[in-house]
């Protein structure tokens, strides 16, 4: 999530144990195994191994056999940066690829710097603020695929001449606020390598965009429930556009996943508000850009403003809007490879304010695992486990969206509760699971497209440990072990001798490896971010210059398995030395003197290096990389004055302003080798 569209409220009003207590009472235990030793002294957790118990259990976890990386990081780290261009190590080279407002076909006009292309334009051009993506080969060509990009918000003042137009706080302007529905979404653009230079195809037959507006079908749970008609869908099935599109995920049968974050700002009810809607988040006041004045305009077309008022004022659900924001919160699924596609919903993973879709390793004649984060203050950590087992031939059906009704549709969705053991226990989310009040779920919900509808109400319920912002998660390839962004908590208050990290504001990257069974898992925290001048008691994980960071966000592995851990920082301590970036380190290298898998501490942190570094006032986000390891593409959001050439690389002069634009950058090596080894 970009930190420009964040809100601090907290909408967890359970009392279930925070995650930072879990850590206290975890690192205390740790404390007395150890014999009294302070934390400092123990390298975080280095000493326990992967599994966060003892010795013996770690060796056992381990006896798996997991496989481990071959790739060594052969870049030298590069110094953090404060300027208006982006820095790679010495011998790569960085383009800009597909900026916002570049046309996908012939209906879309040229972008033009002055902000003054229509909505008509922007509907057939990149949309704005990139974020998660994946590129996707064509005929298995490393040099060339679709390029899916998320597109999760906008800046008013960027996207037009002179910023958005209000009257007495109303938008009076259809083309505007238009405009700005259609720079939301996701963009299937089709690129390819000529040279040593990336480039669109122009007007490919596969290059389109899935916006605000557009009409997607509802799967799983909710789909045809009385919880999702509206006066546009009278039986339920669909819902219309997708917005604040952030994290992303894939599927091993080829589709892309788009993961809708923070959508409840788009709507308002100013009625009397439902429980789900009170534990989403939906305003009451006013939505984030007001789409919703433009309702009764002479020239609206099917309500498309007025469904952002989901206050009932009609005889029933399908005289009105009041269900509307029960068609968002979802993953949904584009068939990149198929023009026209309709995306999917898939509700049986959850409503809530996704951020990522990771799936974890697979096994032949096993369900396939999706996890997801809700990233919000005190919000959980989910997993999906699909009903059918997995079949290998499914990675290349004749259906891809087929084979997403397959795994998607039916299965199991589970929170996390994390243990001051290092243990965790998987929760079903079920009518029948147990609440804590000794209840069973069914009692709050009387159908499980009504427990959808409120994943964390039901959460709540269950017990599930409220976490610090949980943001992307992605597999280990050679281990299967989940890796979990925290960015960060700036809400505890409270010290004591095993946790000093009062007002936690640099985050940290958790991990868990799953159990015997889909109810256990065993966890640890893998690095603490950290400015490198801070003493032991913060900087856990001994980080230097070279590798200081906060506010961990994106984070992705390559098949190869090194990790890629992106920031979207708001610490000053860091602020002040670098803009956000990208670093890299290959988990599975890390052991410790017995051979388990290790945490970044003082003796390791060398590992992890910095490779990238974003232009003045950007978010670093998505990442995705050729088959070929030879092309590396992360965006670049929000930027302050950037990009000011194709040479990504390339500062903008002083004096000089341009129009900001989100961007692709493609990362290469200057020999055409494997990119960071």
């Amino acid at each position: 999530m970009s930190k420009e569209t964040f809100n601090s409220t907290r909408f967890n009003k359970s009392k279930n144990k925070p995650f930072d207590e879990v850590l206290d009472a975890n690192l205390s235990r740790r404390n007395v195994l150890k014999g009294g030793l302070g934390i400092s002294a123990m390298t975080a957790f280095g000493a326990f191994g992967l599994a966060g118990h003892s010795t013996a259990h770690a060796a056992t976890a381990s006896s798996s056999a997991p496989q481990k990386s071959t790739a060594t990081l052969a870049f030298k780290s590069v110094k953090g940066s404060l300027t208006d261009s982006v820095v790679v190590p010495k011998g790569y080279t960085a383009q800009v690829l597909v900026p916002w407002g570049t046309p996908l076909n012939k209906q879309g006009k040229a972008w033009l710097k002055d902000g003054t292309n229509n909505a008509q334009d922007q509907a057939n051009s990149l949309g704005m603020h990139h974020d998660g993506m994946h590129f996707f080969p064509l005929d298995g060509n490393s040099n060339d695929g679709l390029l899916v990009i998320n597109h999760e918000y906008i800046d008013q003042k960027a996207l037009h001449a002179n910023g958005p137009t209000y009257d007495e706080g109303n938008r009076p302007s259809l083309d505007e606020v238009r405009k700005e529905i259609n720079a939301h979404g996701v963009s299937v653009v089709r690129v390819k390598l000529e040279g040593n230079q990336w480039v669109m195809v122009d007007n490919d037959p596969l290059n389109r965009r899935y916006t605000g507006a557009t009409v997607m079908d509802l799967s799983g749970p909710v789909a045809h429930s009385e919880f999702t008609k509206t006066k546009f869908s009278q039986d339920g099935s669909q819902a219309r556009g997708t917005l604040n599109n952030c994290g992303n995920g894939y599927t091993p049968w080829g589709t892309y996943l788009t993961c809708e974050e923070n959508w409840p700002g788009y709507f308002v009810n100013k009625g009397e508000t439902t429980p789900a809607q009170e534990r989403i988040g939906i305003a009451t006041d006013k939505t984030r850009y007001g789409w919703d004045t433009l309702s009764g305009n002479k020239q609206e077309r099917l309500d498309e403003f007025a469904r952002f008022d989901v206050t009932p004022t009609g005889e029933s659900a399908m005289d009105d809007y009041r269900n509307e924001a029960h068609g968002h919160g979802y993953i949904v699924e584009i068939d990149p490879y198929t023009a026209n596609s309709r995306a999917k919903k898939r509700s049986a993973l959850g409503c809530f304010r996704h951020e990522g879709c990771t799936f974890g390793k697979l096994t032949e004649g096993e369900p396939i695992v999706f996890y997801s984060g809700h990233d919000s203050r005190f919000e959980y950590l989910y997993k999906f486990v699909s009903e059918e087992k997995w079949d290998p031939r499914d990675a290349d059906p004749s259906n891809r969206l087929s084979a997403g009704d397959k795994y998607m549709d039916k299965g199991t969705l589970y929170v996390a509760k994390f243990n001051d053991d290092g243990s965790g226990t998987w929760l079903p989310l079920t009518l029948s699971s147990k609440t804590t009040n000794g209840g069973k779920l069914g009692d709050a919900f009387d159908s499980q497209a009504a427990l959808i509808i409120n994943t964390a109400g039901a959460a709540d319920l269950v017990g599930a440990t409220p976490m610090d912002r949980p943001e992307w998660c992605s597999v280990d390839p050679m281990t299967g072990t989940a890796y979990l962004t925290l960015t960060n908590n700036n809400k505890r208050k409270e010290a004591n001798s095993a946790n000093p990290r009062v007002d936690n504001k640099f985050g940290h990257v958790i991990r868990w490896d799953e159990g015997k069974t889909a109810g256990e898992f065993d966890w640890d925290i893998f690095v603490f971010g950290s400015p490198a001048v801070e003493d032991k008691s913060i900087n856990r994980s001994g980080l230097t210059d070279m590798n200081q960071f906060a506010s961990p966000d994106g984070l992705a592995f390559d098949a190869r398995g090194i990790l890629w851990i992106q920031t979207d920082n708001g610490a000053d301590e860091v602020t002040g030395y670098t803009n956000d970036q990208m670093l890299a380190v290959v988990p599975s290298q890390l052991t410790d003197d017995n051979g388990n898998s290790a945490v970044i501490d003082a003796n390791n942190q060398a590992q992890l290096k910095r490779f990238f570094v974003g232009p003045n006032g950007c978010e670093v986000t998505g990442f995705t990389i050729s088959p070929d390891y030879k092309s590396l593409f992360v965006n670049i959001q929000h930027p302050g004055n950037w990009p000011y050439s194709a040479d990504a690389a390339e500062e903008t002069p002083s004096g000089i302003s341009v129009r900001p634009r989100a961007s692709t950058v493609v990362i290469r090596r200057e020999d055409g080798g494997e990119i960071a080894v």
